[in-house]
Formats: structure tokens, C-alpha cells, sequence
């Protein structure tokens, strides 16, 4: 019996193939080619997590306590650590009992958190490019998303001046992203002053995501939104576990801010999960508590393979500026040809799987991503085949 009458809802269908699911699929066929491959395509962090955070798992997974349903909020404990790392690097004071809740994981929150408020029609502000799950999320609830084309002249910030005013007066939510994936831009101070000022006049919700806190170079230190004066009355910032601490696979992150926009988040939450496995967020706070020691080894980590890898690209034509933050390279293409092309050119040719830019938008076209996620003996390897391959600028 066909059943090619049951077809996915239209929000579904709505949706472009996700581009890392077709990596998957192109590195499985390059794997069987028998290629050696480099994964320079995800913003997956090489290497383990922090030993202290796996103990601290192994001890908790021993208290029967935490083998049941874990409360809808998170633990009071873990929302506490959360607080009080925010009221440490930024100076900025939480309620734990309303302004913090735990995720499985950002990019889970930040899905959720479009279908807990943006009702179909609703035009949503989304830079291009960018993570996809700011545009996914809003197109899954019904959103009408307006694209806010970045430019390099503009060093992939925001023009908010360039917004037209009947769309700002429409908007109801506004994402972004500083330190930027997929760019690695990073914005001053002095935009989120002006992005909450722009917020507060149009009454726009603010949805910040911070996932690269603390993955910062050369004494850069990220803003976050909410140490600006007002910001709380229209924001809440989203952060992970996943990229410092190694923890990609134990989904667990956070969500802090307005009070009343999180309770709406929780309140969608509890119809849809249980919230994080007990065990896990004690773990988590684990991660939070760890010497600023562990960070900095982690930021000398990314900030030699970004000089390294910086160096070798320049040796081939590239002139990359040094980024201050995050784990990734935002790498022009060659004249000529376009990113899928480039990515797919380069995957065939060398083994070396980077993330065609247009696979963050139509204005990341003429761009690849690549990840600092190898060691620099793995990036020399991938610079040797570029330069074999004859791949260059």
C-alpha cells in the first residue's frame, strides 16, 4: 500500500536540507572511497571533556536521587551556578528562581524559544548569515523572517540604520549572535548599547547568543548583553557548555534574562521534555567552577592553531585579519566560484571537509567556514593537500 498521501506539515517542507546532515552524507561517501579524512566542517570540539566535570558525572550517576524525572526548571543547584558565573565574568546580578533556566543544549532553547512566542505572519529580524537555528526556529513557528544582510565593508556587523522603519515598527524578535558563528566578527561594546536602544524604541524582543563567551583571544573580552543598563527589561542571552568545556555531546546549556520571557519558555518546556538528566547538570556546574586556569589552556589551544592556520592560508594566497573570538575561520572563496562549489571542490580533492558559507545564508555566499578543531599536525596535513591540490586564493 503507497502512503505517499502522508507528507510532512508545510513547516516541515518549508525547510532547506540542513547542511551538516549533507556533510554527513559526503563525508560517509568520501570514507568509503577510502579518503583520510579532515574535519574541519562542524564547530564540534576535538578532545575530551574536562576530567573534574566526568568525575563529578560518575559520582552523581551513583545517587539514586537523580534517576528520576528531574524538575522542570533545572535543579536549584545548577541554576545557582549559572547566576553566579554571570554575577563572576560579567558583573551582572540574576534571580536564579526566574532568570535562569536550564537547556538541552542552546540550540534546542534557542527553537523553543521562537515557538513559545512568535505566532504565525510575526516578522522576525535574523542576520544573514547566520547559525541556522535563528532562522529554522522562526520559519518551524510560522515567522515571516527578515534577512539583515551583513557585510565585510561593515565587518559583519548588524546596520541597524539600514533596517526600514516600517519593518522595525512590525518586528517582533530580533536574533543575533557577537561573537559571530559563522563569521567570527565580534561586536564593541558600543552596538549593544545601540541594539538595546534600537530595541526599547520598536519594542522588540532581543534575542542574544552568546555560545562563544569565553573562547576569546589577545585580552578580548565578549560583552555580554545583558551588563548593558535596561537590557534585561527586553533580552535574554542564550550560552552553552558545549564548545569550552568539551561538553558537545552531554547537551546542556542555558537561557538567562527577562523573567517574564523565560517563563514563557518554561512553560512551553514542560509540555514538550523533562528538562536535563539530574546527573548532568551537576556535572555542569562542575564545568562552571573550574579555574580560570582550564579556560586559558583552552584559549591558548584555539589561539595557536588560529595563528597557525592564519600563517598557512597566508602562504597560499589568503589574507586573513586574526579574529578575537571563537573557534572558526570565515575564509574568502577564489574568484570565480561559489562556496557549495568550493566546499564540495576541496572535500574531493583533499579529504578536507569545510562548511560552504551560503549554507548560512544567501549573504554568506562566496565564503567557507572552516573549524579550528584539529590539532596543528592535522591542519599542516590539510595546508600540505591545499598546496598538492593546487588549492589556493
Amino acid at each position: 500500500m503507497s502512503l505517499d498521501w502522508i507528507v510532512p506539515a508545510e513547516r516541515v517542507q518549508k525547510l532547506p536540507p540542513y547542511v551538516f546532515a549533507r556533510l554527513d552524507e559526503l563525508k560517509a561517501k568520501a570514507r568509503e572511497q577510502g579518503l583520510d579524512l579532515i574535519d574541519l566542517g562542524m564547530g564540534n570540539p576535538d578532545g575530551p571533556t574536562p576530567q573534574p566535570v566526568v568525575e563529578a558525572a560518575k559520582q552523581a550517576l551513583q545517587n539514586a536521587a537523580n534517576h528520576g524525572y528531574p524538575p522542570f526548571e533545572g535543579t536549584a543547584s545548577f541554576r545557582r551556578s549559572i547566576t553566579n558565573w554571570y554575577d563572576r565574568r560579567y558583573g551582572v546580578s540574576l534571580d536564579p528562581d526566574s532568570e535562569a533556566l536550564p537547556l538541552l543544549g542552546s540550540k534546542e532553547g534557542l527553537a523553543h524559544l521562537a515557538l513559545a512566542y512568535i505566532n504565525p505572519g510575526d516578522i522576525v529580524l535574523v542576520p544573514s548569515p547566520a547559525y541556522p537555528v535563528h532562522v529554522r526556529g522562526p520559519v518551524i513557528a510560522g515567522g515571516q523572517v527578515y534577512s539583515l544582510m551583513l557585510k565585510p565593508e561593515n565587518d559583519w556587523l548588524i546596520d541597524l540604520a539600514a533596517i526600514p522603519e516600517e519593518v522595525a515598527q512590525k518586528a517582533k524578535i530580533l536574533y543575533f549572535n557577537y561573537p559571530s558563528n559563522p563569521t567570527a566578527a565580534t561586536a564593541p561594546r558600543e552596538f549593544f548599547e545601540e541594539i538595546v536602544a534600537f530595541a526599547k524604541k520598536h519594542e522588540i524582543l532581543l534575542v542574544h547568543d552568546l555560545c562563544y563567551a569565553e573562547l576569546a583571544f589577545d585580552g578580548y573580552q565578549p560583552t555580554s548583553l545583558l551588563e548593558i543598563p535596561g537590557a534585561k527589561e527586553i533580552g535574554v542571552e542564550f550560552h552553552t557548555l558545549s564548545k569550552t568545556y568539551n561538553m558537545a555531546g552531554w547537551r546542556v546549556g542555558f537561557v538567562v534574562g527577562n523573567r517574564h520571557v523565560i517563563q514563557g519558555l518554561r512553560t512551553l518546556k514542560t509540555n514538550l521534555d523533562y528538562g536535563i538528566f539530574a546527573a548532568l547538570q551537576t556535572a555542569a556546574e562542575t564545568a562552571l567552577q573550574l579555574p580560570d586556569e582550564y579556560l586559558h589552556e583552552v584559549q591558548q589551544r584555539y589561539r595557536t592553531r588560529r595563528d597557525f592556520l592564519i600563517a598557512g592560508l597566508g602562504e597560499l594566497g589568503w589574507n586573513i585579519p586574526k579574529t578575537k573570538a571563537t573557534m572558526y575561520l570565515w575564509v574568502k572563496c577564489p574568484e570565480g566560484i561559489g562556496s557549495t562549489d568550493f566546499a564540495l571542490d576541496v572535500l574531493q580533492q583533499t579529504g578536507v571537509v569545510v562548511t560552504p558559507g551560503n549554507a548560512f545564508g544567501a549573504a554568506g555566499e562566496g565564503y567557507v567556514r572552516i573549524s579550528l578543531i584539529a590539532d596543528c599536525d592535522r591542519l599542516g596535513e590539510a595546508l600540505h593537500r591545499f598546496k598538492k591540490a593546487g588549492i589556493h586564493y
